[in-house]
């Protein structure tokens, strides 16, 4: 489920599994704002698979289609891992929260 916590920012609970990242997708195109930066909390983010990354690389894609930035933060650790596996690292902006504005591992 997708939380809306003012413009722009939006905060994402529950998994990111592949039951749970096609309703994610159309709520996300359905609830981030046309225009501005978009900056999305996957703190509260509990499960994750591949699927995960698949979906945030969607929704990069969708908001660049609209010229806008879109960030990751706070990303669960496991997700940071399934990215740098899979050669992500550099295409996702995920934002460490360990130290603010720095991109993940």
């Amino acid at each position: 489920m997708i939380v809306v916590d003012g413009k722009g920012r939006y905060r994402v609970d529950g998994p990111m599994t592949l039951d749970h990242v096609a309703a994610l997708l159309d709520q996300g195109h359905t609830v981030f704002a046309p225009d501005g930066p978009i900056e999305v909390d996957l703190g509260t983010v509990g499960e994750v698979d591949s699927s995960a990354c698949a979906l945030l690389l969607e929704w990069l894609r969708h908001a660049r289609s609209r010229g806008q930035e879109i960030q990751y933060r706070n990303p669960p650790a496991n997700l940071a891992t399934l990215a740098s596996l899979y050669g992500l690292s550099s295409h996702l902006p995920l934002l460490d929260p360990r130290a603010a504005g720095t991109p993940a591992p």
